[in-house]
């Protein structure tokens, strides 16, 4: 009875488990094989895939090896830190080549027509990979990582606050909160040079100044926000890089409960916030005029008799625009001041610039003063160029296509090593390599042999909403700080360049700066 019993139970077991298995089998190891032929068979090559863990362990000893490695400060050649791998493996089998991300197949678009064509796609062939849950705790399901009709709707509700003219009125609330930061630099340096660890600082500014501009008079409640979003950006970052176990994301490991705890936080910082929004226009005290207010208002009137967003959707628009509105402008600031910091020439006439269009240190900043200031705006875009905050964008084909040429089946993840296309020599000229903002002196879009070659910000559709507020902010602090201080990199800076979601100095950045005559 009990072998019959036993026997039974095996029978079930194999039913259940047989069909599983087969179903591992074809992903794991039968579909890889199929696809690497396809590819192979129209000459697109690649690593060996690797049962399981496909060529993670390949780039992460990579990583580690490049880990080590600093740059001469006069190198802007950022690749052999931050994407040694795809180095590596583009010299061996070209610009566009195979890779595995575990079991799923991972096409390098190492070329701008590809580039362009799979961003320019409006018909959801090429979409926004899953993030996983530890993104997502930071970043929110907003625009960057919505689809189809909700983007579309988050997109007509959140547009508005970014209007230009919106904007510009924020200059104010920008001047001001550098203005702390340069009295506080003025009060260090009044006794002669001293040094200042920059990165740090631009941090805590653009914090100040999304809080400001994004939650108003409840700014202080926007800076728990800020501290919250910091410690998740840490979990995030550590989940990127291994092979995700599907459902670990979600099991109460030591990492998770803490993610957990600091989302809650801030998800009902955001809701206090907005309640205290809903209850004044409820009053007619109205919204706001900040981004949040701009927005809630949007939301009311319904987008244009479209379907509005739910607060957990505004929550979510408000985790994108604080974390991507204070981390990437933080860091372009840095390394513009590191440029202009081992380019004294560019840095006096930008100075000059600055001095002839917006006045002294006692004149205040307008939004239209800082519209005319050409060479700011060519030095930013030749910084994003070089240390964008960003090396490599991604997207998964969502149905078998025909990619410039190449076929993709559906469900392949493609990246477009942004960091790399920047430094194409037949696109950018021999001199891609070396810092030269004149290339922008006809436009952004005239800056290279191909139009629209710069991607910082993305191109297309899905590019940035948020570019126009991040080059304000970034002239408004630069304007700032070259009208009361000369500076340098101190000789103690290590260049190195790293990629912790966004391009920043591993070591920070110090800067000696020298009080200039008002």
């Amino acid at each position: 009875m009990a072998g019959g019993t036993g026997g039974l139970v095996g029978a079930a077991l194999a039913v259940v488990l047989v069909p599983w298995l087969w179903v591992a089998l074809v992903h794991l190891a039968w579909r890889p094989y199929a696809v690497a032929r396809a590819f192979a068979r129209q000459g697109v090559r690649g690593p060996p895939y690797r049962f399981f863990v496909g060529n993670s362990g390949e780039a992460k000893a990579t990583l580690a090896a490049a880990g080590g490695e600093t740059l001469d400060r006069s190198s802007h050649d950022i690749i052999p830190r931050v994407l040694p791998h795809y180095r590596a493996w583009a010299s061996r089998y070209g610009k566009v080549f195979l890779s595995w991300s575990g079991a799923t197949p991972t096409l390098c678009v190492g070329s701008y027509d590809m580039a362009r064509r799979v961003l320019a796609d409006k018909a959801g062939l090429y979409v926004k990979p899953d993030p996983g849950p530890a993104i997502l705790a930071l970043l929110g399901m907003g625009l960057v990582f919505s689809e189809g009709e909700d983007w579309a709707r988050h997109r007509r509700v959140v547009h508005p606050a970014f209007a230009m003219d919106k904007l510009k009125s924020m200059t104010g609330a920008m001047a001001a909160c550098a203005g702390e930061v340069i009295r506080a630099w003025e009060a260090r340096a009044a006794a002669g040079e001293v040094t200042v660890e920059v990165g740090r600082q631009f941090t805590e500014l653009t914090a100040d100044v999304i809080s400001h501009t994004a939650f108003g008079s409840s700014y202080r409640r926007g800076k728990e926000v800020f501290a919250a979003q910091r410690e998740l950006q840490h979990i995030a970052f550590a989940s990127i890089n291994g092979v995700r176990v599907p459902g670990m994301g979600y099991a109460p490991t030591k990492a998770n409960v803490r993610r957990w705890r600091l989302e809650r936080t801030v998800r009902d910082t955001l809701m206090a916030i907005i309640g205290e929004r809903l209850a004044a226009a409820g009053e007619a005290r109205g919204y706001g005029t900040d981004l949040l207010g701009l927005m809630l208002e949007a939301n009311a009137a319904g987008a244009g008799g479209k379907r509005a967003m739910s607060m957990d959707e505004i929550v979510d628009e408000c985790k994108t625009f604080f974390f991507a509105g204070h981390d990437t402008t933080a860091h372009l600031l840095t390394w513009a001041m590191f440029l202009l910091g081992t380019h004294p020439e560019w840095q006096q006439r930008l100075r000059e610039e600055v001095l002839l269009e917006c006045g002294g240190a006692g004149t205040a900043l307008h939004g239209d003063a800082l519209g005319k200031l050409k060479l700011v705006t060519m030095v930013l875009y030749e910084t994003l160029r070089l240390y964008g905050p960003v090396n490599m964008i991604a997207r998964v084909g969502t149905a078998d296509t025909d990619l410039s040429g190449v076929e993709v089946p559906m469900g392949t993840i493609l990246t477009i090593p942004i960091a790399m296309l920047h430094r194409d020599e037949e696109v950018w000229g021999a001199d891609a390599g070396e810092f030269n903002p004149l290339r922008f002196r006809d436009g952004v879009g005239r800056a290279a042999a191909l139009p629209g070659a710069l991607l910082s910000f993305s191109s297309g559709p899905r590019s940035c909403i948020g570019q126009d507020f991040a080059m304000l902010e970034a002239k408004a602090t630069l304007a700032m700080v070259l009208r009361r201080f000369a500076f340098e990199v101190a000789p103690e800076y290590v260049h190195a360049p790293a990629d912790f979601l966004t391009l920043q100095p591993l070591h920070g950045l110090p800067i000696v700066l020298k009080l200039l005559d008002s």
